[in-house]
This record gives C-alpha cells, structure tokens and sequence, in this order.
C-alpha cells in the first residue's frame, strides 16, 4: 500500500526551486515593474478612463432640449429665492412701519415673501421657457448649436416679453437680452478668443 501523502507530492511537483516559477517582475532592468501574473507592462495602459460610454454618432454634450428642462427648473428656483429675499426685506419695512408685532407681523412677512417670490420665479420661468424654445427651435433649423443661437434666442426672448408693453419697451427688452447674450458669450469663449489673439499678433508675427 503506498503511504506517499498527495499533499505533499503536489507541493513538490511545485517548488520554488522549479524555473518556471519564477516569473520576472521587472521587463528588463531598470524598467517599470511588470504584474507577476499577467506578464505585462501597465505603463501602456491608459490611467483615465471616460466617465461615461457615449454610442457611435451622439453628441458628446447635451443639447438645448436636454438644457431646457435644467435652465426653466433654475431659473424659478433662482426667481423664487430672489424674490424671498426682496420680500422679506420690504415685509419688515412695511411691517416696521406699521407697528406690527407677534402673530400679525409673522404672518404679513410671510405673506410678502410668498407673494414677491412667486411673482419673481414665475418671471425668470417664462424667461427661460421663451429662450429654451427659441434656442431649440434655432438648433434644430440650423442643424448646430453655436453662439449666433444664443444671442438671437436671448433678443427674441426680450423682444417677445415686452411686445405688448409698445415698440419702446420692446426695443429696450431686445437690446437687453441681446446684452446679456453678447457678454456670455464672450465669456464662455474667452479661451477662443485669446487663441486667436495670439494668433494673429503682429507683434508675434515680427
């Protein structure tokens, strides 16, 4: 009967001294360090990895139509905070003024802060639903979405806010959301625009 213990001839069979046992951990000497089981070299693997996996042919940025729906939602909560904000402080003047105290003051501030704040965000909402559709409406004539939609969308948007208010006022609400389109879109291009001044410097150029 052979008394040979298995566990000991398979540890046998696979002894340190065994020459394929020995993997190098280094490719050669001085290089970067090799993984002991895979046998490669992870310099040549790419540290970064995208965040997420876009499909073939898709934008890599959201569009305005997926914009819209963040910009109208910001614009009330920004609209109802500013006008929180105005209204508390107009609600303790007039209550201030009044001579209110206790309960009636209470319910006077709270009733200038729903009032003013409501009003406000329902402001800026309509704002953002005018320049989200123009905007929408622009990409998808164009087939892009650059900086010429942004201002004719922002002086579409004024123009047609103060339309019925006479050509004055509506002139005026074009030119400000023309304004407002310009100095945004020479912020969010400013890394183009000093390119392009370095460029096309003369002084460079000598």
């Amino acid at each position: 009967m052979n008394n040979t213990d298995p566990d000991a001839t398979y540890a046998a069979s696979y002894s340190s001294k065994d020459p394929s046992m020995n993997v190098s951990v280094h490719s050669q000497q001085n290089l970067a360090q090799l993984s002991p089981y895979l046998n490669f070299n992870p310099v040549y693997l790419p540290q970064s990895q995208p965040e997420f996996i876009f499909p073939e042919g898709v934008a890599r940025q959201r569009g305005r139509f997926e914009l819209a729906f963040s910009q109208i939602g910001g614009s009330c909560m920004l609209g109802a905070g500013i006008g929180g904000i105005g209204g508390f402080y107009n609600g303790l003047k007039s209550t201030t003024l009044a001579g209110h105290t206790g309960k009636l003051r209470r319910t006077q501030l709270l009733n200038y802060v729903m009032k003013q704040g409501s009003a406000t965000a329902n402001t800026l909402g309509v704002l953002a639903v005018m320049y989200s559709g123009f905007g929408v409406i622009l990409s998808w004539a164009r087939g892009c979405d650059d900086e010429l939609n942004t201002i004719v969308a922002a002086s579409a948007t004024g123009l047609l806010y103060k339309s019925s208010a006479g050509l004055r006022k509506c002139a005026i609400g074009g030119g400000i959301g023309f304004s407002l389109a310009a100095v945004y879109c020479l912020w969010s291009a400013r890394d183009k625009l000093q390119d392009f001044r370095q460029e096309y410097n003369p002084a460079r150029k000598r």
